[in-house]
């Protein structure tokens, strides 16, 4: 079956399943069994799920070498198989079944991975098992032929476009770019990630990320299409724009599932899916449902309706998260390992409210209505003017949306000079970015009352990242400037031009003196801010930073 002759495709369309589109999953992926088994060519495993599918994974590495649906052969490319990273290397591969559920079993120093098969099913199920920094895996790529499925979309490229950055960005003929790294998607915004051709999907049903770092908000690579074949990826830790350190364990499971086109079943997204049956398979590090516990909020008080919500909960070992209802607040975070984590309530993406809860296996932590200090949301403090609001995102700012999906560069992008006037639209024409090769030195225009230019106030700029150190230095009227702030802990790897903003939010404070302003409320007062750094190189990797948010207080 290997062999076989991929069938042509007629309809070739993407898709990343999201959260939204969860509840119109069509098919499960699960047929009659036929002839569910193994065998052993030598080389491989042969794995017959009784259903469609049929895969090997290799003796020798614990490659996935072979993944044929209705008689199709869609792994590989380029001479490569599917694997964790790059492939393991040597490594023992071992194989058993245990009634209606077949495990293979790679051991590769101290990483453990696994593959699983249930009767009757189109899916592969996949647990890594990352024990220590001893092994480098950060991914499992399946890796899909060429003409199969293709997508003009923003996370594709071809060999023929021109590189514009570090070998992973490309500009089109049209202007329009390209790279693996434009998903447009937060881990919390996707179940599921992959292709159908119509009467094909093949897709990656992701993980609930428990072992995996970054939390909520966190951006990375999830599907790359070129010119000789896909992939799809399961990203257990990904170090570009990282936030957190690595975590260890047994991370999964994660599903390779085919469908005759449609979106896999709901019922295998995390926080849904159920593996009881993988109970007494022995996987190094698996903890089953009665080993886990829950934590429940009856609501949140002092939420700006506005906003989303939502709740994370992370310590070294572990993270979750879960979104707050709307109407109330309240929340539910289930299938947690116990332990003494940190919970943090989110505004948008701003931390607004932090606590530490305890869970327990098989109990539920109960907690009462959590109270957010009007203080811990900076959109409280009154202000004479502000460009943006609080939310942990550059979102409403010039090519802010653009900037999850394009390279600063892309045609479709506004210009990211120009000057800011109070009142005149003044958040959609403020960046979303500001470098010190391109656009530092923006000017803010705005008037003050006699009683406001009397007064000294403080300015106040929020940043959700920063590239080689960038940070605002700010000047007033051209009579006073601050001094330049000490950076504070960022990612030291690419952002704003790999699809993310997301960093460590931090707000930089200025205390403007009376001095400074200007006494005839007929002129506009000017702001200039600098982007100030040592460190970059030229034009959108110079110095850099994301904008929160932009105010002067009363």
């Amino acid at each position: 079956m290997s062999g076989s002759t991929p069938r042509p495709v007629r309809r070739r369309t993407f898709v990343l399943g999201t959260a939204a589109v969860a509840g119109t999953a069509a098919l499960s992926g699960t047929a009659s069994a036929a002839a569910f088994g193994w065998s052993d060519d030598g080389s491989n495993y042969v794995v017959d799920t009784g259903a469609n599918l049929v895969f090997k994974v290799s003796k020798t590495n614990g490659d996935l070498t072979s993944l044929v649906y209705r008689g199709t052969e869609y792994q590989g490319y380029g001479g490569m198989n599917s694997h964790i990273e790059s492939g393991l290397g040597s490594s023992t591969v071992s194989i058993k079944q245990s009634g209606t559920t077949i495990l293979i079993s790679v051991a590769y120093g101290t990483l453990r991975h696994y593959y699983a098969a249930r009767s009757g099913e189109n899916n592969i199920y996949l647990w890594t098992n990352k024990a220590d920094t001893s092994v480098s895996a950060t991914r499992y790529i399946l890796r899909v032929k060429k003409g199969l499925f293709l997508n003009d979309e923003p996370d594709s490229y071809t060999y023929t476009n021109s590189t514009i950055e570090a070998s992973d960005v490309f500009a089109k003929s049209d202007g329009q770019t390209r790279s693996k790294h434009y998903s447009k998607l937060r881990v919390m915004d996707y179940n599921y990630v992959g292709w159908t051709s119509g009467s094909v999907g093949l897709w990656i049903v992701r993980s609930n990320h428990e072992k995996a770092s970054g939390g909520p908000f966190y951006r990375s690579l999830l599907r790359h299409q070129s010119a000789d074949g896909g992939g799809l990826y399961e990203i257990l830790y990904y170090g570009q724009n990282q936030t957190e350190a690595q975590r260890f364990g047994l991370q999964g499971p994660y599903v390779i599932a085919l469908t005759d086109g449609g979106a896999p079943s709901s019922s295998l997204f995390p926080g849904t899916l159920t593996t009881s049956w993988a109970d007494s398979l022995g996987m190094s590090g698996y903890v089953g449902a009665s080993g886990r516990g829950k934590v429940a909020g009856v609501g949140i008080s002092g939420r700006n309706t506005a906003y989303a919500y939502t709740v994370g909960l992370a310590n070294s070992a572990a993270q979750y998260w879960g979104s707050a209802r709307s109407s109330d607040g309240y929340f539910s975070i289930g299938g947690v390992l116990p332990g003494t984590y940190t919970l943090t309530v989110f505004k948008g993406e701003l931390a607004v409210h932090t606590t530490s809860v305890s869970v327990t296996a098989g109990g539920t932590t109960t907690l009462n209505t959590i109270a957010i200090p009007s203080s811990n949301d900076p959109s409280n403090a009154t202000a004479i003017w502000r460009i943006g609001d609080w939310n942990g995102t550059p979102g409403g700012f010039k090519n802010a949306d653009l900037m999850t999906y394009a390279h600063p560069s892309d045609v479709r992008a506004a210009s990211w000079t120009g000057n800011v006037v109070i009142g005149n639209n003044e958040t959609a024409s403020f960046p979303c970015y500001l470098w010190k090769d391109v656009n530092s030195g923006i000017l803010v225009y705005f008037k003050l009352t006699a009683a406001q230019a009397a007064a000294a106030h403080t300015l106040r700029i929020g940043v959700t990242t920063a590239y080689a150190n960038g940070r605002p230095q700010v000047s007033v009227n051209g009579a006073w400037t601050s001094a330049i702030p000490s950076p504070p802990t960022q990612p030291n790897t690419r952002s704003l031009t790999n699809g993310s903003y997301r960093g460590n939010n931090h707000t930089f404070t200025y205390s403007v003196p009376a001095s400074a302003w200007l006494t005839d409320t007929g002129q506009y007062n000017v702001l200039k801010i600098d982007v100030v750094s040592g460190s970059g190189t030229t034009g959108y990797l110079s110095a850099g930073t994301a904008i929160d948010a932009i105010d002067l207080l009363a």
